[in-house]
């Protein structure tokens, strides 16, 4: 796949050096695909020894992202003129190996992750973070009762988007902060992700996400020389004042987060940074009181049944919800912890 060469910003987004890596870490993750045209779709003439394409795609991309590339493979490679001539590419649609119809509207590394926790319940599937993911191209007849939406990069761009505004109420309670954009900067957030450009899409993004600088009560405050490594450019929300915190990750309602089980159900509720007895709310409290039986409560001592994947890394359970919110969430603001089960013996994947 096509690499960019970074831009560098001179504010440096105005977030911790620890945040900026761990955000960059998230953003250049990538995940191994094997996409394979369905052989009995392929046009006549076409060299069938060569249909399958192999890429490393980002995580934070889509599918319908993919497909500009992949056609040209196809074009230079597989298909002849008078293919070349015909192929539709809005009739395009990915199923995965096993026949399932694939969400396009989810990022790649969701999908990823997702078939990975569904491996962990069939008992003679190898585990391995190597392995590709294989996936089935079709060239003709779309499911358009199923897709809902032709899965274009135009319909991919608007769910994005409208997930970046679920995420932003979740934060804050009202999406002042995605509406105060220009839509020059809401273009920017999409440009980012096309182009795989973490410096675009995160001098708009650090507009709207919180930041990691220490909140609690018994925190001292920063000193003023250091002021400037702890904040961000002020809010678009006209109440916010840009001090660190309002905008910080332990201030906001609840951290946008979705639970994802083995060919189960998505498990959306809210999660508030701050537990009530003033501790910090942790991805081992969240899972135990949403699924005890996984994730049996420390107390009963009871070992865990399962393990938590947030982009692709199992994650320790003293991880604190504020902190993956703003260093760990998709690029459409979500954090994705996607629930697989323990093989017996093991501690992860």
């Amino acid at each position: 796949m096509s690499t960019y060469a970074p831009r560098h910003s001179p504010s440096a987004f105005s977030t911790p050096a620890s945040t900026t890596l761990f955000r960059r870490l998230t953003w250049e993750g990538t995940v191994p695909l094997e996409i394979r045209v369905d052989s009995k779709e392929l046009p006549a003439n076409s060299d069938r020894g060569l249909e399958c394409y192999y890429i490393q795609a980002p995580r934070v991309s889509y599918l319908p992202l993919l497909v500009p590339e992949i056609k040209r493979y196809l074009l230079d490679v597989v298909f002849d003129e008078a293919a070349a001539r015909v192929i539709k590419e809005e009739d395009w649609w990915f199923e995965s190996e096993e026949g399932n119809l694939l969400k396009w509207h989810w990022p790649i590394g969701l999908i990823y992750d997702n078939h990975t926790i569904s491996q962990s319940t069939k008992p003679n599937a190898m585990q391995s973070v190597f392995t590709p993911l294989r996936l089935v191209l079709h060239l003709v007849s779309p499911p358009t009762e199923k897709l809902l939406l032709s899965p274009s990069a135009e319909a991919c761009k608007q769910a994005f988007m409208g997930q970046l505004k679920e995420a932003d109420f979740i934060r804050w309670g009202n999406t002042k902060r995605m509406t105060g954009l220009r839509k020059a900067e809401q273009d920017g957030l999409w440009e980012g992700i096309k182009e795989h450009n973490f410096d675009e899409y995160w001098r708009v993004a650090s507009k709207i996400t919180p930041t990691t600088a220490p909140t609690r009560s018994n925190s001292p405050p920063p000193p003023p020389s250091s002021t400037s490594l702890h904040t961000r450019p002020p809010s678009a929300d006209p109440g916010s004042s840009g001090g660190p915190d309002r905008d910080g990750a332990s201030s906001v309602r609840n951290v946008p987060a979705r639970i994802y089980l083995p060919d189960g159900p998505v498990l959306q509720d809210l999660v508030p940074p701050v537990l009530d007895d003033g501790t910090m709310h942790t991805l081992g409290a969240f899972l135990a009181a949403r699924l005890p039986l996984l994730f049996p409560p420390p107390e009963t001592g009871k070992p865990n049944l399962a393990y938590a994947l947030i982009q692709g890394v199992p994650v320790p359970p003293e991880a604190e919800m504020a902190w993956l919110g703003a260093c760990m969430a998709g690029a459409d603001g979500w954090v994705n912890v996607c629930v697989g089960l323990l093989r017996e013996g093991a501690r992860y994947p």
